[in-house]
């Protein structure tokens, strides 16, 4: 069987204590390769690595720095069809979706970084009352910690090493142990683009050993993490007495506001996708539908059918919407949130584990659609991650607004409507930190990107990750005017 390795100073390499986990395919239930147990002896030798090739990749110049990861991108976007293969049997999404979104979406991060980081200057200030200049540096720093999530594996991957590399620094970065073959398939091309070796190091294995040696190690400063809530909590409480930057992008539990007179055609199409694209294991997925009571009837009739025409299937086969969820214990956690449908709602459609006559032992789930009449159940206040939505109706811009935001989480919101200054209104109201108006997950590369309440701590996107990745020094020169 395939064994995928580590990707350490510029090598692959076998986990020192030879322990393996397997890796299984979504759609059929199959064991495809097995992936380095990683434990704190694999995190230290990356680090060593990373501490080594520091000095020199900090004082790179910009410019080199900037053709290498604009290079990566180009080796990226040539083996597409490579990539977006190994990415949709390895997370069970459709071809189509990682051949359009994920595997172009991690060319992309490279190449904005790539650029980006030509135009991130330092600042100056003059006094002219003291007579003295100050100089802002944004100064790498040091060796940093990325850790990624399952759902976009290669997309999130890049999504946090691209603006760490930009800035200078150097990786140890671990993906997750569920969905690892594009992130062992980077170091290859990392190697072709002239990455010196060291700079980026991919260490395997599960979150407790590998993901916790790498935020525990003193000599990491900074930890990038994507994950659940629970997760990032547990990596705060380790990290925080360490005073570790901590980027935390976590869960969302989002609302989708839908009010009487928005362009309803569009708002039905977009929001279908916005609640079942990529299985419903996107955290910015509309996961908690409100929709004003004098069009709610005609929602659920429309809706309801569109949903059930959805067509799932083996993640490679033709003209599927859906594929497999990422694994057998996500696909369990999901339908026991379904089963929750007799107490807490009513089921109008999916619910159930889906038998696929050509992949029979994969793990699928029908779309599903609950109808509840309160935020106050576990249906409507925990993330399921999965596809799963429920939908309730509102009266009043007031009442969808305590709906919304009656929830721990806050990282994104969509809101369908017509009239420009209830938009605004709306969006300013809303305790989310990001909202789509008449549209969803339509990123611009340059913006912040971040949640609030339970979904996280700090920003990436544009700048914002530049500047987290960077540490300020100010420096100031007092000088005289006359000789």
């Amino acid at each position: 069987m395939e064994k995928l390795q580590n990707f350490i100073d510029g090598k692959y390499c076998d986990p020192i204590d030879d322990q393996w986990l397997d890796n299984y395919v979504p759609s059929t239930g199959e064991r495809s390769q097995q992936i380095p147990a990683s434990n704190v002896k694999d995190v230290e030798r990356a680090y060593k690595a990373a501490k080594k090739a520091f000095p020199s990749w900090s004082q790179t110049p910009i410019e080199t720095r900037s053709s290498i990861l604009i290079k990566l991108a180009d080796l990226i976007a040539a083996d597409l069809d490579k990539l977006a293969k190994a990415e949709a049997l390895d997370n069970g999404k459709p071809l189509a979706l990682a051949t359009k979104v994920d595997i172009p979406r991690a060319s992309a991060n490279f190449r904005f970084f790539g650029n980006a980081i030509t135009q991130f200057a330092s600042e100056a200030h003059e006094n002219l009352a003291s007579d003295s200049i100050n100089f802002t540096l944004r100064q790498p720093l040091g060796v940093v910690g990325c850790i990624s999530p399952w759902n976009l594996p290669l997309y999130l991957f890049s999504w946090k090493i691209a603006p760490a590399l930009a800035a200078g620094n150097t990786v140890v970065a671990k993906p997750s142990e569920i969905t690892p073959v594009t992130a062992a398939l980077l170091g290859k091309y990392c190697n072709e683009a002239g990455l010196p070796a060291g700079v980026l190091n991919i260490v395997h294995g599960k979150g407790p050993e590998a993901g916790q040696a790498i935020v525990a190690h003193s000599g990491i400063k900074a930890i990038s993490f994507t994950g659940g809530t629970t997760t990032g909590a547990a990596i705060a409480r380790t990290a925080a007495p360490m005073f570790k930057k901590l980027s935390l992008e976590l869960g969302g539990k989002n609302p989708n506001i839908i009010f009487a007179d928005c362009d309803f055609e569009k708002m039905l199409q977009v929001s279908l996708k916005s609640s079942f694209a990529n299985q419903g294991q996107i955290c910015l997925c509309g996961s908690r539908i409100f929709v004003q009571e004098e069009i709610y009837e005609k929602f659920k009739a429309a809706f309801i059918p569109a949903v059930k025409a959805l067509k799932v299937g083996p993640s490679l086969a033709a003209g599927i919407d859906l594929g497999a969820v990422v694994s057998k214990q996500h696909m369990e956690k999901i339908l026991s949130y379904t089963a929750l449908a007799e107490s807490e709602g009513k089921l109008l459609c999916g619910g159930q584990q889906l038998q696929i006559k050509e992949a029979p032992n994969g793990y699928y789930v029908a779309p599903t659609v609950i109808e509840v009449g309160t935020t106050r159940c576990r249906l409507q206040q925990e993330e399921i991650f999965g596809p799963v939505v429920t939908i309730m109706p509102f009266k009043t811009e007031e009442e969808a607004l305590a709906l919304a935001n009656d929830v721990p989480y806050g990282l994104s919101a969509t809101v369908w409507t017509s009239n420009i200054d209830r938009s605004i209104r709306v969006s300013k109201a809303l305790e989310a930190g990001i909202v789509w108006v008449n549209t969803w997950l339509n990123r611009d590369l340059r913006t912040p990107f971040g949640g609030v309440k339970a979904s996280g701590v700090g920003r990436e996107g544009g700048f914002e990750a530049l500047r987290f990745f960077t540490e300020p020094k100010n420096i100031c020169i007092q000088y005289k005017t006359n000789t």
